[in-house]
């Protein structure tokens, strides 16, 4: 049998707002795991827009992060970033739990996002995680040779409960 432990996520890994001092430890996360990285002004932008994101910190280190957009019935996962030496340790896991909670409490219905067809590892990590592909978006990204389509993957997401006066359960 072939199994290999992963780490899992530090005791001290804690989460919270992202804000305008987190940017450049973002960038430096962002320009390592991607050839085609978010800008700065993409990451302002979206805290200016007041968009959902957080930040994972281990020993005061950003980590890891993402963004998200609220919409009517959906939010959409625009960016969710682990540092590439910690990849593998959970913490992409634990941020698509965030990101399914915010959503789910905020009542939204579906989490939605991009993902490069090349992706292979995120595409099967969102695939455990329940999400179905719902299309294709051609030419979405940036690419070596050209551009390079996004699959768009859905997650819909069940309602929460909440008690009721009675003691019983109400769907929201």
């Amino acid at each position: 049998m072939n199994a290999r432990l992963q780490p899992s996520p530090s005791a001290d890994t804690t989460r919270r707002v992202m804000s305008l001092n987190d940017i450049d430890a973002v960038l430096a996360i962002e320009t390592q795991a991607y050839s085609f990285p978010w800008t700065r002004g993409n990451f302002i932008d979206s805290l200016a827009a007041t968009y959902l994101a957080e930040v994972l910190e281990d020993d005061s280190q950003v980590v890891a992060y993402f963004v998200a957009m609220a919409g009517v019935d959906e939010m959409h996962l625009l960016n969710v970033t682990v540092a590439p030496h910690r990849q593998g340790q959970g913490h992409g896991q634990r941020l698509l739990d965030v990101v399914q909670a915010h959503a789910q409490r905020l009542g939204l219905r579906t989490l939605l996002l991009e993902v490069r067809r090349s992706n292979a590892r995120a595409r099967a990590l969102y695939l455990r995680r329940g999400f179905v592909e719902v299309g294709l978006r051609r030419h979405y990204y940036p690419a070596p040779q050209g551009r390079e389509d996004a699959i768009v993957m859905s997650l819909a997401l069940p309602e929460l409960a909440r008690p009721d006066t009675e003691g019983g359960h109400v769907l929201v």
